[in-house]
This record gives structure tokens, sequence and C-alpha cells, in this order.
């Protein structure tokens, strides 16, 4: 996968020795744009892989690229303690840290204290949940709506909002993935960002109660009542049901395990508490890009279309 401005390299990036390798060719480097990400069993376990992983990166292209000006950390709101339950909201880029363990944070103290008397700055992006298209996601919110609601008009459902029933009815925001984007290159380009954090979002709020029909009628589905369903255990049985969607209308084969994101699923709809984050830094800073979600929803969910994806 390479082209005259694209170069494939692919590293072990838990392997230092393998890094350093691969990497310490990339002289010319003068931006980092870090996004790895180890999942494991439980939080504790999840700190050394990642932070092993942007050390290994920052150890093999510093040396050697005299040119390095920024590194992009891709953080979220595990920042805040938001996945622990109930935070403070809306959340700030000053708010007061957790107890560890927090990969996020271990990443960010590591750039931290490395900066210092560096050429380089760095930045940490906060965004809410992402949407926007890929396969084999393990996080992909918008893919986990569009499948369940497929499948529920398959099977001659209404489609029910299946999480914690004061999930229906918290406060919360989204970001779109081309919005991230954008915020990701300015906060590295713009000198005013240097050693900064940030939250991004697309600047409004909703709740599921209002959001939810809407969705259904872009399905022409009809709703009904919310009922508190586990998608990673009532979806598991579906494969032979998706694959017969994907011989009824044509769609591209794409396995059930790449559409599939019913965990993450089941993490968002078990929200039931508000869960944002105050944007107006970044806007304060230069950044003053947004996108209304529910647009964003029925833009991924004509993509996915387009695609043939779903039907």
């Amino acid at each position: 996968m390479s082209s005259e401005r694209v170069r494939y390299v692919s590293a072990d990036l838990l392997d230092p020795k393998d890094s350093r390798d691969k990497l310490s060719r990339l002289t010319e480097v003068t931006h980092i744009f870090y996004a790895a990400y180890q999942d494991r069993p439980t939080w504790a376990e999840l700190v050394a892989p990642n932070l092993a992983m942007l050390v290994n990166v920052v150890e093999a292209i510093e040396p050697v690229a005299a040119g390095l000006q920024h590194i992009s950390l891709m953080q979220g709101y595990k920042v805040y303690g938001a996945h622990l339950g109930p935070f403070k909201t809306p959340a700030h880029e000053t708010d007061a840290g957790h107890m560890p363990p927090e990969f996020n944070i271990d990443q960010q103290q590591f750039l931290e204290k490395r900066q210092p008397g560096k050429a380089w700055t760095w930045s940490a992006l906060r965004p809410s949940v992402v949407c926007g298209f890929a396969l084999g996601n393990p996080m992909n919110l918008a893919m986990v709506i569009a499948v369940y609601a497929s499948m529920s008009k398959e099977l001659g459902l209404p489609l029910r909002f299946p999480g914690k029933p004061g999930a229906y009815h918290s406060l919360l925001e989204m970001t779109d993935a081309g919005l991230l984007a954008k915020a990701t290159v300015w906060a590295a380009t713009d000198e005013r960002c240097a050693n900064q954090a940030f939250n991004i979002t697309n600047g409004d709020l909703f709740r599921w109660n209002e959001l939810w029909p809407k969705i259904a009628a872009y399905f022409q589905l009809e709703t009904a009542p919310p009922l508190p369903m586990q998608l990673e255990v009532i979806m598991s049985d579906k494969e032979a049901l998706w694959d017969a969607v994907i011989h009824k209308y044509g769609l591209e084969q794409n396995s059930y395990k790449d559409v599939s994101s019913w965990r993450f699923g089941d993490f968002v709809f078990a929200w039931d508490y508000d869960f944002f984050a105050d944007g107006t830094k970044a806007r304060r800073f230069g950044f003053h890009e947004f996108i209304d979600t529910e647009a964003m929803f029925m833009d991924i969910f004509e993509d996915l279309r387009r695609r043939k994806v779903i039907p």
C-alpha cells in the first residue's frame, strides 16, 4: 500500500528492537500522530502495553528525526473517569485527575517529562465517542446501530433502544471522525496549541430519546419502548442471519465479526449519566469546526449503504 506520498511501514510497537529497526529509517519525519491501542481484559493491564508502544515509537524516531516538530496523542474521556461512572460535566481539560490505573494519563505524563528542552511539542486530543466508517473496529457505534437496525428490520421487529433505562434520557455528545482528523492536524500545526490538551466534540448535545426515533425512521422502522438487552449476548447467534442478509441484498462480503462491535455498544448504551465535555478551549485557540450529530449519523448510514455494507 504505497504511493508517491504514502509509505506503509509495519512494526511491532511492543518490541523495542523491532520498533527501532523499522522506524529508525524515518529520518524525515516532522510529525508523529500516535493512535495505536492494545486491548487487555482489565484496566490495569492496559497500562504497560499502551505506554510501552508510545515509548518505543518516540525512542525510535526522536533520535533520527532532526526535524521532528510535534507529537500528537489521541486520548478520550477516560482521563476524566467517564468510563468509571458519573463524572463532572461538562468536563474541562483542567479537571483533576482520578485514581490510576489509566494509560492515557501515563502516556501524557511521558510526553510532558520528555518534552522540556526539545524542539518538538505535543498535543493531546480528547474526543467523545468517535463515529465514522470503519470495518473491524471494536469501538464503532455507528456500525452497531446500523447493523442492529438492519437486522431488526429483517426480523420484522421495531427498533428498541437496548441500553439501561436511564441512558435513554442522558445528555450525550459525539465526535465525527472527519472533524477529529481536522482538529488533530490543526493542533499539530498551530503553535498556540503547543503542549496542550483539547476536548474535541461535534459541538452539540443530544438525548437518545430524541435521536432514536429519527434513526428508526431512517431505517423505516417503528419504535417500541426501550428494553435493556446485552447486545454482546443476544446478537451472538445472529451470524447466519447476517449472512442471509448479505445474500438477499447483494451486499459486500463483510464477515459478521468485521461489522460487530456489540461489546462497545453495550458500553455506550449503559451510560445512564450525562456524558459530555466543554469544547470551548479548542474554539478559544482557533478551531471552529462543528457538525450536527443527527446529520452525522444519517451521513454515515448513507455511506454504509453506498458501500453496500448494509441494505
